[in-house]
């Protein structure tokens, strides 16, 4: 057993939110209130949505940004819509260029690993069908704030200042100088309360806000980033942008314990979650603190992300069915396979034989939202778009190169994608949005949540106050320090390799808004970031 010794600062708990006529729940406290200010003058659950998650591109760059890409599950009239907002990869992309230059993965930085962004077209898409109020009057309070300032909040500036430390060591070429220009003060990152502004993206927004993004992918946005691509013989071009539409989607979902638990399916990773539930409802779980219970869905993870990572990719290029996947007898079959007393190594099984932003959204009309965004890895690819205070996602990083694989990178062809909104109902009614981000921790993190509220009978922040767990790869595993040092140290004598952690950075941030039998809005936000609940 490792263990980290960063000093420990986990933060004070805090207390379930409650309110009726409208909530709002996200990672930074600005952001939240801009969207509740949407219900205030008359919009609903999405327009407040929209305004949050276009705020949260200011507020909080360092997980999202205009060039990066969304998804979403909303609650409207009796019925959840799901919306894919993900991007293709560009029709020049070549996996067989990448591999002829010794790449064994796409890399990580630069315009190889960009795919055509779909916040934009989320943003629009969902004002278009559900919103109330014109998506110049929603995206008002992101304008504002990149053109005036605000103060950066505390986690955020420690984000900003890890990220341009990274960049520093790894972005050599000339396309990585406007990152520099754009985001930095001087060169540096802003301290926790310093002013921050943004012109340039201020004016992106408000281009974006009056052509319904149609400048974005057809009109002026566009032809600068594919000049921008172009100056750097990158793979994106006018084209690409120009033929992208998001995709609305038939959410999919597992009955765990009486509730339906709903994800985006694939090319998303919920369904990781979703598989993960439907091997633990075989098990019974009386205690949350126990070594039973942590070994118990560290090994159904293990197990759902070794078939995920096997067969998930763009539907189009699946050759294993999501009902396979999420089959009742299938779920039972894995759970067999699971060693009550040692941990093994994942694999996959065979079903056909049997950065990132987060936030929810509710008003008093019934109304609910469960909507992610995500540069990927903080600011993403570490380009900006010259002039706009665009930063473009590195989604491509998670295509594969394997000629083999159903992820591998293609033209015109959507990753395995790990950002994933989450959705709770019973008997046919909402219970409410809920989500966890943080790439690989997500799904880990829906798994934890439900468990938490469903298992475990826990209030919406207690859920997210508990301590976390992570599958890293293989036989490791992190563990939240304040999980104590007995599950430790149980896991570690199962075979477990653990990390012990006291740095919960990467035990992914949450949100959750869950709708009471009186209608009365319950709010959680996540203790371990600058999260904030704005209820009305």
């Amino acid at each position: 057993m490792q263990f980290d010794a960063t000093e420990y600062r986990y933060p004070s708990r805090r207390t379930t939110v409650y309110g009726t006529r409208g909530m709002v729940a996200t990672t930074q406290p600005l952001a939240a209130e801009a969207g509740l200010e949407m219900i205030k003058k008359g919009g609903n659950a999405v327009d407040a949505a929209i305004a949050t998650a276009a705020c949260l591109t200011v507020v909080e760059p360092t997980g999202c940004g205009i060039g990066g890409d969304a998804f979403a599950l909303v609650w409207v009239d009796g019925k959840l819509h799901g919306l894919n907002s993900s991007g293709t990869a560009p029709m020049r992309a070549n996996a067989d260029v990448l591999r002829a230059k010794g790449f064994e993965k796409i890399p990580l930085y630069g315009w190889h690993a960009v795919n055509v962004p779909g916040t934009p077209a989320a943003w629009a898409e969902l004002s278009a069908r559900f919103g109330r109020l014109p998506l110049t009057e929603v995206l008002k309070p992101a304008i504002y704030y990149a053109r005036n300032g605000f103060p950066v909040s505390p986690y955020i500036s420690t984000l900003w200042k890890k990220a341009f430390s990274a960049f520093e060591k790894n972005l050599k070429g000339a396309e990585f100088k406007h990152i520099f220009d754009s985001f930095t003060i001087n060169g540096r990152a802003p301290a926790a309360g310093e002013l921050w502004r943004c012109p340039d993206q201020g004016d992106t927004l408000e281009l974006i806000a009056e052509t319904k993004a149609e400048a974005f992918y057809r009109g002026a946005l566009a032809e600068k980033i594919a000049a921008f691509s172009k100056a750097h013989d990158g793979w994106l071009s006018a084209e690409d942008l120009a033929a992208y539409k998001p995709e609305w989607v038939t959410p999919i979902s597992v009955d765990y314990r009486g509730y339906d638990v709903w994800e985006i399916p694939p090319s998303g990773q919920g369904i990781v979650a979703l598989m993960a539930l439907n091997i633990l409802k075989h098990f019974e779980f009386s205690e949350r603190e126990t070594v039973d219970a942590y070994h118990l869905q560290i090994e159904a993870t293990k197990l759902a992300f070794a078939d995920a990572l096997k067969y998930v990719a763009d539907p189009r290029n699946m050759d294993v069915s999501v009902e396979a996947l999420l089959s009742a007898a299938y779920g039972a079959k894995r759970a067999k396979e699971i060693d009550l007393t040692r941990a093994a190594m994942p694999a996959h099984g065979a079903p056909n034989a049997g950065g990132t932003v987060y936030l929810s959204a509710a008003d008093g009309d019934g109304g609910m939202i469960s909507f992610i965004q995500s540069n990927y890895r903080g600011f993403g690819s570490g380009l900006a778009v010259p002039g706009t205070g665009i930063t473009l996602h590195n989604r491509g990083n998670n295509f594969s190169l394997d000629p083999a694989s159903p992820n591998c990178l293609a033209p015109g062809k959507k990753p395995y994608h790990t950002i994933i909104p989450g959705f709770l109902t019973k008997d046919g009614q909402p219970v409410g949005p809920f989500g966890v981000m943080g790439a690989f921790m997500q799904p880990q993190g829906h798994v934890q949540t439900v468990m938490n509220l469903v298992d475990f009978g826990m209030n919406p922040q207690e859920a997210f106050d508990a301590p976390r767990w992570q599958w890293i790869e293989g036989m490791q595993v992190g563990i939240e320090a304040h999980a104590g040092t007995g599950i430790a140290h149980g896991l570690d004598a199962r075979g477990h390799e653990v990390l012990f952690d006291c740095d919960t950075a990467s035990y992914g941030r949450g949100e959750m808004i869950l709708r009471c039998e009186n209608d009365v809005l319950c709010g959680a936000t996540e203790p371990r970031a600058d999260g904030h609940v704005a209820v009305w």
